[in-house]
C-alpha cells in the first residue's frame, strides 16, 4: 500500500524514514526532558508525592522510547537533528514552567503535549503506509503508550486546571 499524502512528493521511502526517524528521535528527547523539568519542580515538594510518582513512571517508558530511537538512529545512521540543544532547554523550560503552576497544571501539559504526539504519530503511520514495517511498528507501540500517558494525565486532574482548553492549545502550538 502506498503512502498517504506524502509530506515531500517524490522523496525516496528511505528518505522518508530518515526524516521521521530524525524527528520523533528529537521528540523524545523534548519529552525526556519535559518530565525532567517537571520532576525538578514536584519532587522536592511533600504534596506533589503522587503526581511524581506518576511522571516518573512515565518518564521511565520515555526513556525506553529513546533508547529505542537511539538503536534505530545509529542503525540506520541517521544524522540527529541540529536543534537538538534548542529542543533540551525548550522543553526542560517548559515541564519546569508548567510543575511551577502546580501537579494538575503538569498533568494538563503532560495531556496536551501526548495529544499533539498521538496525531503526530497517527500522521506519520499513515504516511508510511507498508513502506517501512520496522518503524511502523515502533511508531504503533509508542503511539499506544502516548495515548496511555495521555489518559493518565486526565486522569490525575489535568482538566481541573483554570483554563485547561487554552493552556492546552498554547502547548500544543
Amino acid at each position: 500500500m502506498p503512502p498517504h499524502d506524502p509530506v515531500f512528493p517524490g522523496e525516496s521511502a528511505p528518505a522518508r524514514s530518515a526524516r521521521m526517524l530524525r524527528v520523533d528521535h528529537a521528540g523524545e528527547v523534548a519529552a525526556k526532558r519535559i518530565y525532567e523539568g517537571q520532576l525538578a519542580v514536584l519532587k522536592p515538594q511533600p504534596k506533589s508525592q503522587s503526581a511524581t510518582e506518576l511522571i516518573e513512571e512515565m518518564a521511565d517508558r520515555e526513556d525506553a522510547h529513546l533508547a529505542a530511537f537511539e538503536r534505530m538512529v545509529t542503525a540506520r545512521q541517521v544524522r540527529p537533528t541540529l536543534l537538538s540543544p534548542l529542543w533540551d532547554m525548550a522543553a526542560f523550560g517548559l515541564g519546569a514552567a508548567s510543575a511551577l503552576l502546580g501537579p494538575r497544571a503538569a498533568m494538563a501539559c503532560t495531556a496536551a503535549v501526548e495529544e499533539a504526539i498521538c496525531e503526530h504519530y497517527q500522521q506519520q503511520l499513515d504516511e508510511l503506509g507498508t513502506d517501512d514495517p520496522e518503524l511502523s511498528a515502533v511508531i504503533a507501540e509508542f503511539r499506544a503508550d502516548e495515548m496511555a500517558h495521555r489518559q493518565t494525565a486526565l486522569a490525575n486532574g489535568a482538566e481541573e486546571v483554570p483554563a485547561y482548553r487554552p493552556f492546552s492549545e498554547i502547548i500544543k502550538a
